[in-house]
């Protein structure tokens, strides 16, 4: 045999070495065969399941659902809860606070009027002011009464009466207790002289409000009166009346 010959022959001999080699390796479940599919499926199945997955798509679902349900909750307290006391609260208030001031207010309530009856009528004649005379109506009853408007004097034979004073109009009518007095100034005649049409007179009769009188006894002398003679408002002190 020659030399060639025989390293053909070794070359062939290794050759078929080899592939037995390799078909073995083939079937043993380790090589490259069975690694490649394993990694593919590995990658297609673990990517999308992180990309696409229910926790990326849950989340995002959870938080819109739970604004929705936070909105639900807050639109449903606001509506029916303070709304809905606020409004029946308050008209509820306002209504009775309402009727109740109309009703137990008592600004339409009046005593009985003061009377020549239910009253004792004194004038006084006084020194400061001059040419003042002071009238005083005194509650004799035994309950209160009001004293309104001013008194309409008529001096002796006289067929008018003086004029009120409207500057001394008071700001509330004058109530008086059982006891108390109600007071109203009377200016005679002018004191510098200026009046006209005098004369002495010497009674008086006061007319009320409510359409009785009273007499009222003036000094033994009588009072000098001209045309300047003028009243004043019933008041509720003594001082408002002589102010004038």
């Amino acid at each position: 045999m020659s030399a060639r010959t025989a390293r053909t022959r070794l070359l062939a001999a290794t050759t078929v070495a080899l592939a037995a080699l390799a078909l073995t390796a083939c079937d043993n479940g380790q090589g490259v065969r069975d690694e490649g599919p394993s990694s593919s499926a590995s990658k297609p199945s673990t990517q999308p399941g992180r990309s696409s997955g229910s926790t990326s798509t849950g989340g995002a679902g959870g938080s819109t659902a739970k604004p929705a349900g936070n909105s639900g909750t807050t639109t449903g307290g606001t509506t029916g809860g303070t709304t809905g006391g606020t409004t029946n609260g308050s008209t509820g208030g306002s209504t009775g606070k309402t009727t109740g001031g109309t009703t137990g207010g008592g600004s339409t309530t009046r005593n009985t009027p003061c009377t020549g009856a239910n009253t004792k009528t004194t004038a006084t004649e006084v020194t400061r002011p001059l040419n003042h005379l002071l009238l005083t109506v005194t509650n004799t009853g035994s309950k209160n009464c009001d004293l309104t408007g001013y008194p309409k004097a008529r001096f002796g034979e006289a067929q008018a009466v003086p004029p009120v004073a409207e500057e001394t109009h008071p700001q509330a009518v004058v109530t008086l207790a059982p006891g108390e007095s109600g007071y109203a100034g009377v200016l005679l005649s002018g004191g510098d002289g200026s009046g006209a049409n005098g004369y002495t007179a010497k009674t008086l009769t006061i007319s009320f409000d409510s359409g009785s009188t009273a007499r009222a006894a003036l000094p033994a002398k009588g009072v000098y009166v001209d045309d300047k003679l003028t009243v004043t408002y019933w008041q509720q002190s003594l001082d408002d009346a002589l102010t004038y």
